[in-house]
């Protein structure tokens, strides 16, 4: 979702997130393995503090919501939605979801609250339905729902690092959109889904847990605007040439077998947008950022550059113009006097050097 919002032109991450590929093993088929991804430790330490946040019945976690939003203790009811019976299958798991969550929204206001424990979601994204799961969520007195997402890294003196803040608000808000879509269904208003996020984290440098609120409104807007931007599938599939697969051809043993270059070669057909931010968001980055610069394209330098440059599509072009290599068209001269401004900017800054 990260990926999808941040870069919402690139058909490429669209198709292959429609598709439901693996886009790490794809990645390391064509030879540029991600070169991210949480650590066997770090998912260790993640659920081992989620578990003690909820463990007595959530006991830990009812303390964090009393003191930030006045729950009553005695009235909380817990149930857990990440298994109906038997059954882990999401679309079952969304069913049961949707059933609850209803029935509280339409209660007349005198139920208990309510925790509900990994409820699975549904988001309609290009075209395509995304299943979620938020850590909990709870239900208010008053009509009132909140997301609370549980993360792992410590909030130190009242301070946490800004990235993994942003990054787990930016989650939250995809969650609250998509437990406002649902709620829509019965004429449940938006307001209904509160835009205030509780995030808990551990507290110093100690396993004891402590919640912030945040105010997500912003973040909300970004993701349902950037959302409604994406390109629907079917109009990135008609585009496709025919008997394009990104199938990896696994042996018995899951052994890719498709030939890199076979593979590397239906990627190609699929357009993509490379920025440097995908780094940080998408497996298939390294094979991309590779890519654009075989081609020379701007987009390796990021969008601030690509912006400022105003349509050139290559480096190469780039630079012929600020050499007076290159005659400039009449729709390049603006960008072309910026380009020589700052090469002789350059020039004098560099005293002549190469």
């Amino acid at each position: 979702m990260a990926a999808l919002t941040i870069n919402p032109g690139c058909g490429r991450r669209a198709v292959m997130d429609a598709a439901g590929v693996d886009k790490t093993r794809i990645a390391a088929q064509t030879g540029f393995p991600a070169p991210f991804g949480m650590s066997p430790f770090a998912l260790a330490h993640g659920n081992a503090f989620e578990a003690q946040v909820k463990a007595n019945g959530c006991a830990e976690l009812l303390r964090l919501l009393r003191d930030k939003l006045a729950l009553p203790i005695p009235e909380v009811s817990y149930i857990p939605l990440d298994v109906v019976g038997d059954l882990v299958d999401r679309n079952v798991r969304y069913r049961r979801t949707r059933n609850e969550l209803l029935q509280a929204a339409q209660s007349d206001g005198d139920e208990p609250r309510t925790l509900f424990d990994h409820p699975m979601l549904r988001l309609r994204v290009g075209g395509h339905d995304v299943f979620l799961e938020p850590d909990v969520v709870t239900f208010q007195l008053g009509g009132r729902f909140h997301v609370i997402e549980i993360k792992s890294f410590a909030v130190i003196d009242g301070q946490a690092d800004g990235d993994q803040v942003a990054a787990a608000t930016k989650q939250a808000a995809v969650y609250i959109l998509a437990l406002r879509e649902l709620l829509a269904e019965v004429g449940v208003p938006p307001e209904a889904v509160s835009h205030d996020v509780i995030l808990v984290t551990p507290e110093n440098f100690s396993f004891r847990a402590t919640a912030t609120m945040i105010d997500a409104r912003q973040q909300i807007d970004v993701v349902r605007r950037q959302l409604s931007r994406l390109t629907r599938i079917d109009t990135l599939l008609d585009a496709l040439p025919d008997g394009v697969t990104l199938d990896l051809a696994p042996d018995a043993d899951g052994t890719p077998t498709r030939p890199s270059e076979e593979l590397v070669d239906a990627l190609g057909s699929v357009d993509s947008r490379y920025q440097p931010s995908c780094l940080a968001n998408c497996e298939l980055a390294g094979f991309c950022r590779d890519e654009a610069r075989t081609a020379q394209s701007v987009d390796v330098l990021g969008p601030t550059v690509r912006d400022d440059l105003g349509g050139l599509d290559t480096i190469g072009t780039a630079l012929d113009l600020a050499r007076g290599k290159r005659a400039p068209s009449a729709d390049q001269r603006e960008v072309t006097r910026a380009l020589r401004h700052a090469a002789r900017l350059r020039d004098a800054l560099l005293g002549g050097a190469a």
